[in-house]
């Protein structure tokens, strides 16, 4: 398997193995305790529990991650999942069908390491993954466009497909994005 692995300076963005998976962990869950404010949902956020069954034993499963040192600021993973319906509209779950969709999950960088490229150069490292792994057709992922940044990271990098926002405050306000595979940019 080809060694993903990008330098960029005091960090390292890199495929996770097995020493990494408590630091990822660990980002995942504070992204959803102080960033989300709703914690950990089984319903939601199984793969975190078992990252190793989820994203490093499965293939075409992958996880990377952003790391100063020992320590990890980062990740994004990818694992082949469509969009479910419900909760999600079926007209998505039609147009990004199982067999063929690679999703982008995680896509978390600890707030004191952003605006450094590291989302980035993760979401990077993922599309030249799922880019290289027959039978993925397209990239799919949903953000929830109440994060900071979250919405303008996600247009400059992606194409928006489905608007899916009521206005409303206290539930999520997504936006669904498909990241095209072929005669796509150089990325890191």
């Amino acid at each position: 398997m080809r060694q993903y692995r990008h330098g960029m300076g005091a960090y390292e963005v890199r495929m996770a193995d097995g020493r990494h998976l408590d630091g990822a962990r660990s980002v995942m869950l504070d992204t959803f305790y102080r960033e989300f404010g709703h914690g950990y949902r089984a319903d939601w956020h199984h793969d975190v529990i078992d990252l190793a069954g989820t994203y490093l034993t499965p293939q075409p499963h992958a996880l990377f991650v952003a790391t100063r040192g020992d320590e990890v600021v980062g990740t994004t993973a990818v694992r082949a999942a469509a969009p479910k319906s419900p909760p999600h509209p079926r007209s998505l779950a039609e147009r990004f069908p199982e067999e063929s969709t690679a999703q982008l999950f995680r896509v978390y960088v600890r707030p004191e390491h952003r605006r450094r490229g590291l989302a980035r150069a993760l979401v990077g490292l993922a599309v030249d993954f799922v880019g290289r792994q027959p039978g993925y057709r397209d990239l799919y992922l949903h953000t929830d466009t109440r994060i900071d940044g979250a919405e303008r990271f996600w247009r400059a990098v992606a194409e928006p497909v489905h608007d899916a926002r009521d206005g409303r405050t206290d539930t999520h306000q997504t936006v669904h994005f498909r990241i095209p595979l072929a005669g796509r940019r150089r990325w890191t």
